[in-house]
């Protein structure tokens, strides 16, 4: 699943840059269900960091699907039929070997107090992976934490 793409700074990043944000089209919102699978997450994620990309809704989707296509999610984190526990450095590595050419600091791993929650990947503007020492220094500070079992509808995209 994707969460978001979002202008960074090197120190923090824009947000809510419109208010309103442009509305968004209906077809705009189908067409992303696949990776974001909560029109509620696509809206939200438009209003807040799409409309600060100074792309028009379509192609700041696009380079959603264009972002996420360019990260290869690691086999033994594709296929995991039952919860594992890993440590945050396990994640970032595996991540980093799936991805060559993606830096240890261009992957924050985000845990909550037990499970991992999220991996953020950091971009260039051309989608290339990128070091980003203020993303990475929010990684999870747990020595372990789980890693929920992956649904069967978690796939790689089509060249990914």
């Amino acid at each position: 699943m994707v969460h978001g793409l979002w202008p960074q700074y090197e120190r923090g990043f824009p947000e809510f840059c419109q208010n309103p944000a442009p509305r968004l089209d209906r077809n705009v919102v189908s067409s992303m269900i696949d990776l974001m699978p909560s029109p509620r997450l696509i809206f939200r994620e438009w209003d807040r960091h799409g409309v600060c990309s100074g792309l028009p809704a379509r192609a700041y989707f696009e380079t959603v699907r264009k972002a996420r296509a360019m990260v290869k999610i690691p086999a033994d984190y594709l296929e995991a039929a039952e919860p594992k526990t890993v440590t945050p450095a396990q994640v970032r590595d595996a991540f980093v070997a799936a991805n060559p050419g993606l830096p240890h600091d261009g992957v924050a791993v985000g845990c909550d107090a037990k499970r991992l929650n999220e991996v953020r990947i950091c971009l260039s503007k051309e989608l290339q992976f990128r070091s980003c020492a203020e993303v990475d220094q929010r990684s999870c500070p747990r020595d372990q934490v789980l890693m929920p079992r992956v649904h069967a509808s978690a796939q790689q995209p089509a060249g990914g």
